[in-house]
Parts: C-alpha cells; sequence; structure tokens
C-alpha cells in the first residue's frame, strides 16, 4: 500500500470536491448578511427581536445565525458570526444551538431513511436547542471575555467598495479555514479505513454506548456519525441499514444521539478555532443526547408496557 497513492491523494480529491460546494453556499451567505448589516436591515431585525432574545442572553441581530444554521452546514452561520461583534457569552450559547440544529434539511432527511421520522427530529432539535441556550442563559458566568477571533468592534465601513474588501478578506481566512477541516477530516477517516481500525474501535466503545442507551450493534455508525458527521457519513449510514446490521429500534435510538451530537471533531474545531471553550461544547452536547435517548427508552418502555412485544431491544 502506497500512503500517497492509497491515502493523502484520494483525500485531497474529496476535500477540494467538498470544499468548492461548501464555498459556493457559504460565500454568497456572507455577502449578504454583510449587505444587510451595511444597509441597516440587521439593525432593524435586532430591534424586533431583542424582547424574545433576551431570554436567550442574545441580541436580537444574532437570530439570522440561527435562522441560517437551521438550514444550511455550520460553515455558513461561522461565516455570519464573523462578520459580527459579539462577546464569547453569546458566541457560546450560539455554538450549542447552532451545534443542535443546523442542516436539518439534509441530515433530517438522512435520518428519515434511517428509521426516524423527518418531522419529528427537526422538531426535537429546534426545541432542545432553544432550551438549551435558555438554561445556558441562566448558568454561563456573565463576564465570559472576548474571543480571539471574534473583533469587539468592527471598523467602520462607509463605502460598498471598502465593505466588499472586508469580504473579500475575511472570505479568504474562512476558506483556508475550511479546507484544512475538511482536509484533516477525511485524511483520518481514509487513515481508520485502509488499517481496518474501524471495527476494533467499535468493539472498545461498547462500555461508552452502554452509557448513553445505545445498543452495541449501532458501534460502527456511532463512529461514522462521530467521525464525518450526518452530511458527510450519510451514505455509510445508509448502506448499512440496508444490509440489516443494525434493526429499527436500535437505528431510531441512534439517530436521537446523533441528531443532539454527531461529528463530534469537525463541529467542536470550527467553534473552538472561534474561542468557545471545548468542554463547554462537549459536556453540554454529550449530557443533552444522554438526556433524549433515555428519555425516549422510557418511553418506548412505557408504550410496550404490559404488550406481548419483546424489550429486550429497550433495554
Amino acid at each position: 500500500m502506497q500512503f500517497c497513492k492509497d491515502i493523502f491523494f484520494p483525500a485531497c480529491r474529496k476535500s477540494g470536491q467538498t470544499t468548492l460546494w461548501l464555498l459556493k453556499i457559504i460565500l454568497p451567505v456572507s455577502l449578504v448578511v454583510r449587505l444587510l448589516d451595511y444597509y441597516g436591515v440587521l439593525a432593524l431585525m435586532a430591534g424586533w427581536l431583542d424582547p424574545v432574545f433576551v431570554y436567550l442572553g442574545l441580541p436580537g441581530s444574532t437570530a439570522i445565525v440561527f435562522i441560517t444554521s437551521i438550514f444550511l452546514p455550520l460553515y455558513a452561520p461561522l461565516a455570519i458570526i464573523t462578520s459580527m461583534s459579539i462577546s464569547l457569552r453569546e458566541l457560546t450559547i450560539l455554538a450549542l444551538m447552532c451545534q443542535i440544529s443546523h442542516n436539518l434539511p439534509v441530515e433530517s432527511t438522512i435520518q428519515a431513511k434511517t428509521g426516524t421520522s423527518f418531522w419529528s427530529v427537526t422538531a426535537l432539535r429546534i426545541t432542545m436547542s432553544i432550551m438549551v441556550g435558555l438554561v445556558l442563559n441562566l448558568i454561563l458566568p456573565q463576564d465570559m471575555g472576548n474571543p480571539i477571533f471574534v473583533r469587539s468592534s468592527l471598523p467602520e465601513v462607509v463605502s460598498l467598495p471598502g465593505l466588499l474588501m472586508l469580504w473579500l478578506k475575511s472570505s479568504l481566512q474562512l476558506t483556508l479555514l475550511i479546507a484544512v477541516i475538511v482536509f484533516s477530516l477525511n485524511l483520518l477517516y481514509n487513515l481508520l479505513d485502509t488499517y481496518r481500525l474501524i471495527p476494533k474501535l467499535s468493539k472498545s466503545i461498547e462500555p461508552i454506548l452502554r452509557f448513553f442507551g445505545l445498543p452495541g450493534s449501532t458501534a460502527f455508525l456511532w463512529l461514522i456519525g462521530y467521525i464525518v458527521g450526518l452530511a458527510y457519513g450519510g451514505a455509510l449510514m445508509m448502506d448499512q441499514m440496508k444490509e440489516g446490521k443494525v434493526n429499527r429500534t436500535d437505528a431510531n435510538l441512534l439517530n436521537y444521539h446523533l441528531a443532539m451530537s454527531h461529528s463530534i471533531l469537525e463541529d467542536n474545531i470550527i467553534f473552538i478555532a472561534l474561542g468557545v471553550s471545548v468542554w463547554w461544547i462537549l459536556g453540554v452536547r454529550l449530557a443533552v443526547a444522554w438526556i433524549v435517548v433515555w428519555g425516549k427508552r422510557i418511553i418506548l418502555k412505557w408504550k410496550l408496557g404490559n404488550s406481548n412485544l419483546s424489550l429486550k431491544n429497550v433495554w
């Protein structure tokens, strides 16, 4: 086996295609947001939404970040965040809300194909993201400082050419960040796949899965979801389902867990790069995933109750 031929170059090719696809979505979004800010639209939205978002500890202008995350991958709200001036406390709350509710049209469709209702998982993710925002607003310290990557004050833009230059500069920085992250993930996955390490890792994580209320049969799919995410790993996940390696009940439990916490490397890195603590990101998502899955299992047990159906796949 040749490292460059079998691992490195395939990772480069796939990463290039993925990066270009992401940039086609992200760069226009970031430009539109800067134009909305330039013409005062964001300030107007802030005035309307401040009374609502105050309960989340967020200014009304950040609503566009959350709304964008619902429909697009996390890189899109990332582009908007880097165009704003917000505190680290606000960024932490936004990061968790966006991580739980992002790219729902794509990810909920993938989960629907693996056994979970599109609308139920979508409603669950949006509801839980808002609840997480409410709780974080209550428990986070008021003075958390400012992240390095987000400026506390933006340079005044007095002309459209000036705005375009700022957008171009931030776009180049964002492009480099996306390319590095996507390539690193593809390289890691190729290494694990080539050296057949994923089956071994699956066996070793079964105790962790039991803690989270997941059956051992979901170990491989859990790894896929955590390494490459729902969007990138959706095809692999659906293949496993078609081969019958995981039954519908087990797949449904896994989907509820992954809806709250997946792509643990990529999702964390892009916000850690902005200054958010990895412990807040990782701890909150894992805690919410634990609550959701065990809650689902309790509901399943209650529904089965005294019926003749077997509970072995539930407990």
